[in-house]
């Protein structure tokens, strides 16, 4: 793909992109390298605590996290914990605060319920199951390394999940918790700051790091290591991203235009 290019003029000393439609890798551009996901981790996260639910260690509306909160609320950031350690900033259901200490939460919970460590749950669950070569090597949240075929295979699950049931998947690409405001991180406050379980929504958000091309039901995240993947189940299409240089503002410009050239280009 031609729209690819674009990722040689970025300023990251390093930076890969591939594209997969409808669970296939069509295109990948850059040389491959193990790379900090930062809270792309998140999509991982979250898929081995899908699959905990369905395998019944976990139950999504079972209590966890501070009072109140449940694994769902964890997943959707909604439980009121913060994103840094410390109390919590608001009961849960009431606003949308993006947190590490959540999911960092989420994953002591899996861990307890599994009676094994979580790195290992999600070894032996998602990352081996998918032939991915990533390690998760610290936060749940934020600390998975790995390479752009990683990420495409991640791509690929969520366009044709074979680790969960379809109608999990559609679930976590919902709304959970309609209505909640709350901040986007670097994009300011969104009215509503939809999200699902782990995933982020598109939706009607603006400005976005996607493309004015992606359609509302696009899905995905992005990570402050210069990362992203997000999915579009409209155009069939997923596109990842990684690089070594920290989030701003060049990828503020650089994201949304390489996608819309991605979306425009047949591949």
């Amino acid at each position: 793909m031609d729209a690819l290019r674009q990722i040689d003029g970025w300023p990251a000393p390093i930076s890969v992109a591939g594209v997969a439609r409808d669970g296939e890798v069509v295109a990948t551009r850059g040389e491959d390298a193990m790379l900090r996901w930062a809270s792309v981790t998140k999509l991982v996260t979250a898929l081995a605590a899908l699959l905990g639910a369905e395998e019944g260690v976990i139950d999504l509306d079972e209590p966890a996290g501070p009072e109140g909160s449940t694994v769902r609320h964890l997943l959707a950031h909604a439980s009121g914990l913060p994103f840094e350690p410390g109390a919590p900033v608001g009961r849960p259901g009431q606003r949308r605060v993006y947190s590490n200490v959540g999911f960092e939460a989420l994953a002591d919970h899996v861990a307890a319920r599994a009676q094994i460590p979580f790195g290992e749950y999600l070894r032996a669950g998602v990352l081996e199951p998918l032939d991915m070569t990533a390690e998760l090597r610290g936060s749940p949240a934020a600390d998975l390394h790995g390479t752009l075929d990683d990420l495409l295979i991640l791509a690929g699950e969520l366009q044709r999940p074979s680790l969960i049931a379809p109608e999990t998947l559609a679930e976590a690409t919902t709304v959970q918790f309609p209505g909640l405001a709350g901040v986007l991180p670097d994009f300011g406050r969104m009215d509503p700051n939809d999200w699902g379980l782990g995933f982020e929504l598109r939706d009607a958000k603006q400005p976005h790091w996607t493309g004015s091309r992606n359609s509302p039901r696009t899905f995905g995240h992005f990570g402050g290591s210069g990362t992203f993947l997000w999915v579009d189940p409209d155009a069939g299409l997923a596109l990842g991203v990684l690089t070594n240089l920290e989030f701003g503002d060049w990828a503020k410009e650089a994201w949304p235009r390489l996608s819309d050239a991605v979306l425009g280009e047949e591949p």
